[in-house]
């Protein structure tokens, strides 16, 4: 017996209302949202896109200036002057939420970042990086990644080549760390891994 059309498109409809289906459609377009979807304020006003640096790996590091590891921003702008001219761009984005250790605002951050540590890389407006005020990439990362999510200051994500995450690293590896050397490395030249 042929169904009618009006019947198969009910029950078509019945299929994709299912939550099942509305699951498997949630984790399709989930994993299909890349870095490039996001970008972060700058202290002066203007976005810095991770769609324009699409294709290149980028490490991402929620940072803070009063914070104990501070001193790793040397080894991020080791990094840096590294691998900066072969494609890595290393965003710095400080962040209160462990402990209030970022006091500053807006451009005394990026100030105090060059000053007191050599910064050169980008340093992005503050902004939270846990909780329901998450900044919509880390929100994105804590899905792609959800073991491994910032506990602290100094948390590391790399984004890869192809838009997700290739590697996150906790707060006490430090950036010069072979680990991150070689992911970034690996990113850089996916023949050379």
């Amino acid at each position: 017996m042929p169904i009618a059309r009006r019947d198969a498109l009910i029950l078509f409809g019945g299929l994709l209302a299912s939550p099942l289906a509305a699951e498997a459609a949630g984790a399709v377009s989930q994993n299909a949202v890349t870095a490039a979807a996001f970008g972060f304020d700058r202290a002066d006003g203007t976005r810095l896109a991770l769609a324009d640096l699409a294709g290149k790996p980028i490490l991402v590091v929620n940072t803070a200036t009063a914070c104990g590891y501070a001193p790793q921003f040397a080894g991020l702008q080791q990094l840096w002057t590294r691998f900066g001219s072969r494609g890595l761009t290393v965003i710095a984005v400080p962040s209160g939420d462990f402990g209030h250790q970022e006091p500053l605002d807006g451009q005394a951050i990026v100030e105090a970042a060059r000053n007191n540590h050599g910064v050169t890389f980008p340093v992005v407006a503050k902004t939270s990086v846990i909780g329901p005020n998450a900044h919509p990439f880390y929100r994105w990362a804590a899905g792609e990644r959800p073991g491994e999510t910032p506990r602290w200051n100094f948390h590391k994500y790399l984004v890869g080549r192809d838009g997700h995450l290739s590697g996150a690293f906790a707060t006490p590896v430090e950036p010069t760390d072979p680990r991150i050397i070689t992911a970034i490395a690996r990113e850089l030249d996916p023949q050379a891994g």
